[in-house]
């Protein structure tokens, strides 16, 4: 976690509404010079301040498009640090970003350190050394710019929740270089292991979960923190997927007696479906009625037709936001579980750093810019374009639906 200076008492003292007002009259003295971004999963007060709202990469993509058009110098991201630094390297080098609260870290991008993903690299070259294995790694978007470069110079590609399953293909086909005869493709996904290991299912793979007399575990789990990841030479010889250990702590939350609950609950009103993230464990995404990304949640609600009834399980925030939506609609939406599933970092950006960002601006001072080295920024950048040449159009992807077999593009 990066440290964030204490906000003078000003901005603490301010009310709700004088820290709005405040933001207001900043954003329209900066007109187009600036733009703010709101994550999804937000909180309200700070979202409606947003120019763009969206996922972490379609917030940057959409954000180097509108920060073109405008001529914006500054791009402010309420959402975390990777988010930043991906906005970084997608948007002109004429774009500062900056970010509210350094603080506002993720947990999952932080279990992916860049050492430790050239010692597990390093000891899995070791271990398939003398047979046809190709390694290619995938990173989820989620992850530091360090090691989207990483990543980028191995020749592998960054994924999002939504096309994961379309660059898994691309890298079981070898990557940009056909395989040879006989040659083989080992994945090794960082760092969500519940997203690697869905979609590796997804693909027909066998995982730790499913292996059974005969069904050997085609995944397998790589922690760092523990000796050659915790792995013998010849399970990661075995595995076709090497799964990073790292997790969101927000969908982790979610367990299938969740599932089972909010089924009873409901077993005697005409029944409730259950949505949920794929960064959700495999257990879960199994139990669910469907699961996709956080566009796909949005879309698909969207799209519900009246009087029907939905447990989400994603951050609390989008989905309560979802809820008041689609009440409007007579639709019924609820988190799946009460725990409190929110995003605790995403939460550190609130009204009054994002105020005393904005007065940095106006001011001179450009606080918390968030700058990626140039050499990391062009690698990373490889590891982005191939993802986007080998999938889906921007706003699309697949998506998993219980016991169909079929995938709808979605994002």
């Amino acid at each position: 976690m990066l440290w964030q200076p204490a906000l003078p008492d000003r901005y603490l003292r301010m009310s709700d509404e004088d820290l709005a007002a405040g933001i207001r009259a900043r954003k329209e003295q900066l007109g187009d010079r600036l733009l703010v971004l709101g994550h999804h999963y937000q909180q309200d007060d700070v979202v409606r301040h947003a120019d763009l709202t969206g996922d972490s990469l379609k917030l940057s993509q959409m954000a180097a498009a509108e920060s073109e058009r405008r001529g914006s110098e500054f791009l402010v991201f309420c959402g975390v640090h990777f988010m930043a630094e991906t906005a970084d390297v997608l948007t002109p080098d004429g774009v500062t970003v900056i970010l509210p609260d350094l603080s506002a870290g993720c947990s999952m991008a932080d279990m992916a350190q860049y050492d430790e993903a050239v010692e597990c690299w390093d000891a899995v070259e070791r271990a398939v050394a003398g047979t046809r294995t190709r390694i290619v790694p995938i990173t989820y978007v989620n992850s530091s710019a360090a090691i989207k470069a990483f990543v980028g110079a191995k020749g592998g590609a960054c994924c999002t929740s939504s096309n994961a399953a379309q660059v898994f293909d691309w890298a079981l086909a070898g990557g940009d270089e056909p395989l040879a005869k006989g040659e083989e493709v080992k994945i090794l996904f960082l760092p969500d292991q519940h997203l690697g290991r869905n979609t590796a299912k997804r693909k027909g793979f066998v995982t730790e979960f499913d292996a059974a007399p005969g069904r050997a575990a085609q995944t397998a789990l790589w922690n760092p923190k523990r000796e050659h990841g915790g792995l013998t030479p010849d399970q990661v010889r075995m595995a076709r997927v090497l799964l990073w250990a790292g997790h969101c702590s927000v969908h982790k939350m979610f367990r299938t007696d969740h599932v089972d609950a909010v089924r009873a609950e409901y077993a005697g009103r005409g029944g409730i479906t259950v949505l949920v993230h794929p960064e959700c464990s495999q257990d879960v995404v199994d139990a669910a009625d469907m699961s996709g990304s956080t566009e796909h949640i949005i879309q698909t609600v969207d799209r519900a037709p009246a009087g029907s009834r939905w447990a989400i399980g994603t951050e609390i925030h989008l989905v309560n936001r979802l809820a008041r939506a689609a009440a409007e609609r007579d639709v019924f939406v609820r988190i799946l579980s009460d725990c409190q599933c929110l995003c605790t970092t995403m939460y550190r950006i609130d009204q009054p750093h994002l105020l005393w960002a904005l007065d940095g601006i106006a001011e001179g001072r450009e606080p918390n810019v968030v700058r990626v080295h140039p050499d990391a920024k062009r690698l990373a950048r490889l590891a982005l374009d191939r993802m986007l040449r080998n999938s889906a159009p921007a706003g699309q992807g697949a998506v998993r639906s219980r016991g169909s077999g079929a995938a709808a593009l979605i994002d």
